[in-house]
């Protein structure tokens, strides 16, 4: 995700940061053991103060060293293998791979640029996996200096990007389903696949929820206000109970350029991150990105989108009424009375969390009344307490600031401007919320906060507990009720830390298990994923600048002497960042998003720091999706 504008801080006056409130409820060393610890005698009450030491690791692979090096690694007793890259086939009829003749054509059928959210769904709806399956990928962004050559670095390259150039870029955008198949222990793409798809930035969605047809989502291609031509920027993502996938938009800021010529959304354009001179050119060459040309088209952007895997007919859908932010994650989640809820997270610092409730329940016998389920319901922001609680606040139009005198005349200009509605609301600045997770197993939901080198002593908080945080904390939110029916609908919870990332003995407020190797300690917790005895795997963002090794994967127990007892499992390419992880069921695999290998300062297509995976010469760095197994077989992490 490391791209020029992404992180601006657009936040104009962030109240009592999560830092300043972590500060205040913990005050001292050995309190992080938040959620589990009381957990057992039947209670919710947050453990203060609960040992760290006293057991080893439930995980019993071979740590792995820390590196930063051209090629991966894996702990010993696993294997890596590359399932798809960017430029392979994923239609019929795509052309071979040329890197020096990259065109829109081609790429709107080959596997795109910078995957990053995964999902492994059954080859059937609701079927079990076995040896095939569909792979979802978003394909996020684009680093215009390692796919062109003769382009120089990053910034040099997007300011001398053509218009051709511009529309291959726009077509390595979007997500890729494609069918794989499980042959010799090792994933790969199946033979004659029925739904592989290239979903694209022009493929066409319809908008549908309170903000379709509004007035600001109306453009002269679009004079409804009800289709949009595709999806930028996809970061972390999501399923639903009924099969399909939720990719999100991030960082869509980046595309949009131009001097904004509706002079009434200067404020909203503002708090977005959305300025003249943007990360890419492409609005230089084509209208719908000049915000002097249309300066509706931005605000069609920023949503959670759904889509079908099992439909290569269907029309993806951004579903408005689950917020727009720049999201990162829409993971799920039952209540007891069998509504859906969606955990997001805002990606920029002093931004917020978010949750959706859908207005009824999913209906298990009967998927065709779930189409819409998405359209209807309660958006809420997370507001964090120095006392251990957190309440959510809906966005409701009408209810409390959220009125016509504020500038929000219905529900749509709430979800239009979330970011603007949130302020008011008050809730509690984060230090960057990306990944959002419930734990399948405690149903405990996990937030990874990667970083803030903006907070100041003066705006921590007790959720955000320390100032210039370049290394990030993974927070959780414990919903009332026992682990299997947790009431994840409810208004009010309790919150904890599970760890502050860093290394310890030199960052200062870095905490683990006392335990923790000089291997385990991580820096920049961006996604994770749970397997099936609930333990958690954390993949990193950043760690390269901010501690001097490479991104990787870290996984330890949320329960029981072992708990927040990280260890060392896999570590990426350089310039490169782990994403997506995702572990089968039955732990058998665990599939990883490499994207932007090579991407380090200084880097061409020329002469790039990696040229992982292939190292053939002339042959860029190529994002992919990796799957991780045990060597023989067996559980991974065993």
């Amino acid at each position: 995700m490391t791209i020029e504008l992404e992180d601006i801080g657009s936040n104009p006056a962030p109240r009592a940061t999560i830092g300043e409130i972590i500060e205040a409820r913990f005050s001292r060393r050995g309190t992080l053991l938040s959620a589990l610890a009381l957990a057992a005698t039947g209670t919710d009450a947050l453990a203060q103060g609960a040992p760290r030491e006293g057991g080893p690791s439930t995980l019993t692979f071979p740590e792995l060293r820390h590196q930063l090096a051209q090629t991966d690694a894996v702990a010993q007793g696993h294997k890596t293998h590359v399932v798809i890259r960017w430029g392979d086939p994923v239609l019929p009829d795509a052309p071979a791979f040329d890197p020096r003749n990259l065109t829109a054509a081609a790429q709107a059928m080959q596997f795109g640029y910078n995957n990053d959210f995964i999902a492994v769904l059954p080859p059937q709806r609701g079927a079990p996996i076995a040896d095939r399956a569909l792979l979802w990928a978003n394909h996020e962004y684009t680093n215009t200096n390692l796919m062109f050559p003769g382009m120089g670095t990053n910034n040099q390259a997007r300011a001398r990007v053509t218009a051709g150039q511009a529309e291959a870029e726009l077509m390595a955008h979007g997500g890729s389903i494609v069918e794989i198949e499980r042959v010799d222990g090792n994933w790969r793409p199946a033979a004659a696949p029925r739904l592989n798809r290239r979903i694209t930035g022009a493929t066409p969605m319809t908008l549908s929820g309170p903000a379709a047809g509004h007035p600001r989502m109306r453009t002269s291609a679009d004079a409804a206000g009800t289709r949009v031509l595709g999806m930028l920027n996809n970061c972390a993502g999501g399923t639903t109970p009924w099969g399909t996938v939720l990719t999100c938009e991030e960082n869509f800021n980046n595309y949009f350029g131009g001097e904004l010529s509706d002079t009434t959304q200067t404020e909203s354009h503002r708090r977005y991150g959305i300025v003249a001179t943007p990360g890419y050119g492409w609005y230089r060459h084509m209208a719908r990105f000049d915000r002097a040309q249309e300066p509706n088209e931005a605000n069609r952007f920023g949503w959670v989108v759904e889509i079908d895997p099992y439909d290569p007919t269907s029309t993806p859908i951004k579903r408005t009424a689950l917020g727009r932010f720049k999201h990162e994650g829409a993971t799920h989640a039952i209540a007891p009375d069998g509504r859906v809820v969606v955990y997001m997270g805002d990606d920029e610092r002093f931004d917020y969390v978010y949750r959706f409730v859908t207005a009824r329940p999913w209906d298990a016998q009967n998927p065709a009344a779930n189409r819409d389920l998405l359209d209807e319901g309660t958006l809420s922001v997370a507001k964090f307490e120095t006392d251990g609680s957190m309440r959510w606040l809906p966005l409701v139009h009408g209810q409390g600031p959220l009125t016509a005198a504020n500038g929000f005349a219905s529900q749509a200009d709430v979800l239009i401007e979330t970011r603007r509605a949130s302020d008011l609301l008050q809730a509690t600045p984060m230090d960057r919320p990306e990944d959002v997770e419930t734990n399948p197993t405690t149903g405990v939901v996990y937030v990874m906060l990667t970083n803030n080198t903006s907070r100041t002593d003066a705006r921590v908080d007790a959720a955000n507990p320390r100032p210039a945080n370049k290394h990030g904390h993974v927070l959780e939110i414990i919903p009332p009720g026992p682990d299997n029916r947790r009431e994840h609908a409810a208004d009010i919870m309790r919150w904890g830390l599970f760890l502050r990332a860093g290394k310890p003995g030199l960052d200062a407020g870095a905490e683990y298990h006392l335990a923790t190797s000089s291997e385990g300690w991580l820096s920049c917790p961006d996604n994770c994923t749970f397997d099936s005895k609930g333990r958690i795997w954390i993949a990193t963002d950043g760690a390269p600048g901010a501690a001097g090794v490479a991104d990787g994967i870290y996984a330890a127990d949320t329960t029981g002497p072992g708990r927040a007892l990280t260890r060392l499992f896999y570590q990426a390419p350089t310039g490169a960042e782990v994403c997506g992880p995702l572990m089968l069921p039955d732990d058998s695999a665990l599939f990883i998003a490499i994207q932007h290998p090579g991407e380090d300062s200084g880097s061409t297509f020329e002469s790039p720091s990696t040229r992982w995976p292939d190292f053939v010469d002339g042959m860029p760095p190529r994002p992919s999706v990796v799957v991780i197994t045990k060597t023989g077989g067996g559980a991974v992490g065993s």
